[in-house]
């Protein structure tokens, strides 16, 4: 009998830091090479920016056997990997921030968190199910030696991401209730110690 191989019993997950960026302060010939490819696709903003390019990771977990092929919307953070594969290996961690999502990763479920604090730069967002909510930060909006656009804004943006994506239309002036829901949320979660910064 043959002992079985790595990949036949391993759970292997592929994932990224953070969004695209093509000029990040080294010289690799990114930009020249671009052609017709577009990195952040119909997604706005970059590495760097709260904008979904920024902060919307690709995700991928595979496990021979274990996992069938399939896509999912449940939103995750790298983070809940802890507590997850704890669980997986029959043990306990405790933390404050990792949730246990072992069932959302091998794709028996779709119920991922419901709210997720996002960063960028050291300025935070909120994800809040098909809702993300920026708050007013300062800054340029638009960071030139990068190519990304920032989020930064003298006023709060709110999108609703199942019905536009591209992060276009800024919801905070017509659904204020909306905003207020989301930035009480933000508040309770992330503290009261939000500010502008630059």
């Amino acid at each position: 009998m043959q002992p079985i191989g790595f990949l036949e019993n391993t759970l292997i997950i592929f994932s990224s830091d953070n969004g695209p960026v093509l000029n990040d302060g080294y010289y690799d010939d990114a930009v020249e090479k671009l052609g017709k490819h577009t990195p952040s696709g119909k997604l706005r903003g970059g590495k760097y920016s709260l904008f979904e390019a920024g902060t919307r990771m690709p995700f991928i977990t595979y496990w021979k056997g274990q996992i069938k092929p399939g896509v999912s919307n449940a939103i995750v953070g790298q983070m809940d990997l802890l507590a997850s594969i704890a669980k997986l290996v029959g043990t306990e961690e405790d933390t404050t921030d990792s949730q246990e999502l072992l069932d959302v990763f091998l794709g028996n479920s779709d119920k991922g968190r419901t709210d997720i604090v996002l960063e960028a730069t050291s300025r935070t967002a909120l994800r809040s199910g098909d809702w993300l909510m920026i708050p007013p930060y300062e800054g340029k909006d638009f960071e030139e030696k990068v190519g990304v656009q920032m989020g930064n804004s003298d006023e709060f943006k709110l999108y609703n991401l199942k019905e536009d994506i591209g992060q276009d239309t800024n919801l905070a002036e017509s659904n204020p209730e909306k905003l207020k829901e989301l930035f009480d949320k933000f508040t309770s979660l992330r503290g009261e110690g939000y500010k502008k910064v630059d």
